[in-house]
């Protein structure tokens, strides 16, 4: 019998609030450690809140507040950790690449350097490591002094998770990370994900499915800012056990 993984953030009892208007209500999930766990659900329904809330990206948002706990590591992430630091262990990856206006290399070391490192050595074995991990090197490792901007969609998608990867953190938040790709690019950054899950706990909000049926060892379906269910993926696409799920999954509504 396989043992479980280990638990590596933990939400209890979670309520996010804008103003009067609650996004996230009373969520208690359980990511484990070095697997992906997918998230799926209509829109509105807090996915990317609870990203936001998992990195504290959420406390750059104005009227909102947080009530529950967050925990990772047995440490709760709004009283035992600072900010900046749980940033660098939460990386996150959203929808539309963000290139910084800069070479392909620096964009990769960005972070380091903000962290002080300058020794060149250092810096390009970091910045190989993280464009090979992120599926790029092959495809650029003759570009790196060339304008990041000027890389495909796709290209530039696994750039800034190479950039995000530089910086070695424990957990990476994908928000629909593929939603303007190409199914090639898509293809990619999926095979990506599915090796990085060894080095890293991997949480991906999609609205396709079938991408988190092919990616997720977990999945769990939120609707209205609840959290209605979490399964092993292929349980939770087979057997679901509440119709809503599987009203969801089989497209009556989304």
């Amino acid at each position: 019998m396989v043992s479980p993984a280990p638990v590596k953030i933990s939400t209890r009892n979670l309520t996010v609030r804008f103003a009067n208007n609650v996004s996230l209500e009373d969520v208690s999930l359980d990511i484990e450690a070095n697997q992906i766990l997918s998230i799926i659900g209509q829109a509105n329904s807090g996915k990317t809140t609870l990203l936001k809330t998992l990195n504290r990206l959420i406390d750059f948002t104005a009227n909102a507040s947080v009530d529950g706990h967050v925990v990772m590591d047995r440490k709760d992430i709004y009283r035992d950790f600072d900010p900046v630091l749980l940033r660098r262990k939460v990386g996150i990856i959203f929808a539309l690449p963000i290139p910084l206006p800069t070479t392909v290399f620096e964009n990769v070391v960005y972070g380091l350097r903000r962290q002080g490192i300058r020794d060149k050595n250092t810096l390009a074995q970091a910045a190989e490591k993280a464009l090979t991990d992120a599926y790029l090197w092959d495809e650029i490792k003759d570009r790196l002094n060339e304008q990041a901007m000027k890389l495909s969609g796709g290209q530039q998608q696994r750039l800034c998770i190479a950039r995000t990867l530089a910086v070695s953190p424990e957990v990476i938040l994908f928000d629909e990370p593929c939603s303007a790709l190409d199914p090639i690019s898509t293809a990619k950054i999926e095979e990506a994900m599915v090796k990085l899950k060894r080095q890293y706990t991997i949480v991906l909000v999609t609205n396709n499915t079938k991408q988190a049926a092919r990616v997720g060892n977990q999945t769990a379906f939120f609707l209205m800012g609840k959290l209605i269910e979490k399964d092993a993926t292929d349980r939770l696409f087979t057997a679901p056990s509440d119709k809503r799920t599987d009203d969801y999954i089989s497209g009556k509504f989304g």
